[in-house]
């Protein structure tokens, strides 16, 4: 198992070097197909506002939106030609609020999506509310950057939150071709429910012999948290141990609790300081 096709978003965003950067290193471990997607983004405007807007000046902001594009994709293409790589450039075209399903639309055609955490600094980041949409309509893998980059060949030690849902699932077999790259591979259960109607008799086992059939250097851990919460104990957790990847299933059973009151997925990718792939 591998990925044969690469999509990473491209915007004008600060963080941006550093998600091509990633996406470029992760074409070349795979030998991959890298495709390079921006949208240009128009804003809804009332039909009686437009009405009083010149059409000259409407085209102007058209243009100078297209040329942001423009400008994303040129750097992306730069970056491959310095890396030695062959690539892909899309562009696309949204209002607003089409974002998310354009996003989604896209990555569909490819094995692994490589998006940008959302910067609370950067007003040209990817908002936070079209990534957890694009996480949850994708139907794919999306492998999120953390905004302050990610350390150079990312994956050797990684983490995989398992708690047997169907969602950690998914997210386990996504990242299969990452796992079987990494030095070492901890599965840890968080508050695990033993018995053969939960985690199993041992919380984690199972996944990782699964994981071991595939040549995957994985080692089952739980502990019991009671102080702290479970995304903060992970978090505390990636740093305990240098890991420098997380793998983790987003938005479980009760995903529209966490849409309005927040949850693990959504803390996780308020703080997260290393590249989560996340798979709903």
């Amino acid at each position: 198992m591998s990925y044969k096709t690469l999509l990473v978003h491209l915007d004008n965003s600060a963080s941006c070097a550093g998600r091509v950067a990633v996406a470029l290193d992760l074409a070349a471990r795979f030998d991959a197909h890298l495709v390079g997607l921006a949208v240009t983004v128009e804003p809804v405007v009332p039909t009686f506002v437009m009405a009083q807007i010149p059409a000259s000046t409407l085209e102007s902001q058209r243009e100078a939106l297209r040329a942001r594009s423009n400008e994303a994709i040129a750097a992306f293409e730069a970056a491959a030609a310095k890396a030695g790589r062959s690539v892909e450039s899309r562009r696309a075209l949204a209002f607003t609020e089409e974002l998310p399903e354009t996003l989604a639309l896209h990555a569909r055609y490819a094995d692994l999506v490589v998006m940008g955490q959302h910067d609370p600094d950067d007003a040209n980041s990817l908002s936070a509310g079209t990534l957890e949409q694009c996480l949850m309509g994708a139907g794919r893998p999306v492998l999120v950057v953390p905004y302050i980059g990610a350390a150079e060949g990312f994956g050797r030690n990684a983490l995989l939150a398992w708690d047997a849902s169907r969602e950690a699932a998914r997210a386990a077999s996504d990242a299969l071709p990452l796992l079987e790259k990494a030095d070492k591979v901890t599965v840890l259960t968080i508050n695990p429910k033993k018995g053969r109607a939960a985690h199993g008799e041992e919380p984690g086992a199972d996944i990782s012999l699964v994981l071991a059939r595939h040549g995957v250097k994985a080692e089952a851990e739980s502990i019991t948290v009671r102080d702290v919460s479970i995304d903060e104990a992970l978090l505390s957790r990636l740093s305990d141990d240098g890991a420098d990847m997380l793998v983790m299933g987003c938005y479980g059973h009760a995903r529209l609790r966490e849409l309005v009151l927040g949850g693990t997925t959504r803390h996780i990718l308020q703080h997260m300081t290393v590249p989560t792939l996340m798979t709903h």
